[in-house]
């Protein structure tokens, strides 16, 4: 889950709406006092802070209440709306190529993560049907190109680029040339990285922008910064016309509340944000259902888009999310969804898109690496498709027969039952809950939420 602390905070500080008695403004206060503190810590800008909770609170002070809606439902959805509004819910944003040959330059300060950013935005077009070419532009890191091309090559996508060329500009211009010339549907041009206040460099970048000139500039910004996103950002957009913003290394950072609001010294809107290391690790920003997901009220649309990109056979093609909310699963089910998890990102990621979960996941349940994801799924290669249709006839013969036949010890395979055990029963147990605290057209709530 991206942004955990500020996840956890802010859910805790409805949470402690939800299970109040009575709704007062006393009650109110202290809750726009909870919110602010939670973005304080995540390291958004002040003066924005105390904005955002001053219309939070006034809302909440003085509008009527809707019918059939309850104060609380009122009031989560006015902090569900206010956050999405600050978040950039106003602002359109096409994530597509608008044109064909779409020339797109991205910027951002040394070690933003802009050429990984660059592979991964890359693999984003690509996977959706586009021609992508990629320009190695940055002439001053050492191995710049060199990482750039390896990056990409594993996915085939093509990298134009010279190591022993020295100037920037003229491989920006020839790249774009060459790559216009092979009728690509966008070309992305990487650059040296930067700070603010290196001119010579503020300068190449400016006479890149003016060379090529970009349908779009795209500012890379590092999400563990802090609020020194925001005068990076305010650097930039006096510099070159910066058009989008893309939040790298969004898992699990502190800080990241203030690369998000540093969109507001560019008037820029964000586009993507990075979610994790691999290539895959990018997705567009939907400010509701990026406020959704800190609030713990999930996100089913980018989930099932994920597992749409994941899905390479007809057998995992669907996710059932109604027998997955009820908990009626069965291991054979298991093993399908671990075959696409395994290809969509980390677990807790993954189970934080579906309402109730979030910040209300057990550390115990969602700390399934790589490799264990790996070792339960030759664990159910070694059992009959009874076994994964009805798991509690594993008894204590068919464990030890089970090890033999994956190769592991029968530890393992009592800790697959009971990881799957735990998964189904906290489904199930959160499903009766979101029943109960649904009324209208209010989203699910997430356990703890109940009205």
């Amino acid at each position: 889950m991206v942004l955990d602390s500020l996840s956890g905070a802010l859910s805790g500080a409805l949470r402690k709406l939800t299970k109040a008695g009575v709704v007062d403004e006393s009650l109110i206060k202290e809750l726009v006092k909870d919110i602010q503190k939670a973005l304080l810590l995540s390291d958004v800008n002040v003066k924005l802070v105390f904005e955002l909770s001053k219309s939070i609170e006034s809302r909440a002070l003085e509008e009527k209440l809707p019918k059939g809606v309850s104060r609380k439902e009122h009031i989560i959805k006015i902090v569900y709306e206010e956050l999405s509004r600050f978040m950039g819910s106003d602002t359109k944003k096409e994530h597509l190529p608008d044109k064909k040959g779409k020339v797109v330059l991205m910027i951002g300060i040394q070690g933003s993560g802009k050429t990984t950013t660059t592979g991964k935005l890359a693999r984003f077009y690509q996977k959706r049907g586009f021609k992508v070419g990629v320009v190695g532009a940055d002439t001053w890191r050492p191995g710049a190109f060199e990482q750039l091309k390896q990056f990409c090559s594993e996915n085939n996508i093509p990298v134009f680029g010279d190591p022993n060329e020295k100037n920037s500009i003229k491989l920006a211009r020839e790249g774009v040339k060459f790559f216009k010339e092979k009728a690509s549907d966008i070309i992305i041009v990487d650059t040296a990285g930067r700070h603010r206040e290196e001119k010579g460099l503020i300068d190449e970048m400016t006479e890149i922008s003016n060379t090529i000139n970009p349908d779009e500039v795209t500012l890379v910004i590092d999400g563990t910064i802090g609020q020194q996103a925001f005068v990076q950002a305010e650097g930039f957009a006096n510099a070159t016309d910066v058009g989008s913003i893309i939040v790298t290394k969004l898992d699990g950072s502190a800080k990241g509340g203030g690369a998000l609001s540093a969109a507001a010294a560019t008037g820029a809107p964000i586009k993507f944000i990075g979610t994790g290391e691999r290539i895959d690790s990018i997705e567009p920003f939907d400010p509701k259902r990026f406020v959704s997901r800190l609030l713990g009220l999930g996100d089913l649309e980018t989930l099932l888009e994920k597992v749409k990109e994941a899905s390479e056979a007809e057998d995992y093609s669907k996710l059932d999310k109604d027998k997955i909310l009820s908990g009626k699963f069965d291991l054979f089910d298991m093993y399908s969804q671990l075959e696409m998890v395994s290809k969509m990102g980390p677990l807790k990621q993954v189970l934080s898109m579906i309402p109730g979960m979030g910040a209300n996941l057990p550390t115990d349940m969602v700390e399934v690496g790589e490799e264990k994801l790996t070792k339960f799924r030759i664990i159910m290669d070694s059992m009959t498709m009874q076994e994964k249709k009805n798991p509690k006839i594993i008894n204590h013969e068919r464990i030890r027969r089970i090890s033999r036949g994956s190769g592991t010890n029968q530890g393992d395979v009592k800790e697959l039952l009971n990881q799957y055990s735990m998964i189904k029963k906290f489904l199930k147990g959160m499903n009766k809950r979101q029943l109960r605290g649904m009324k209208g057209k209010m989203p699910m709530m997430p356990p703890g939420f109940e009205m």
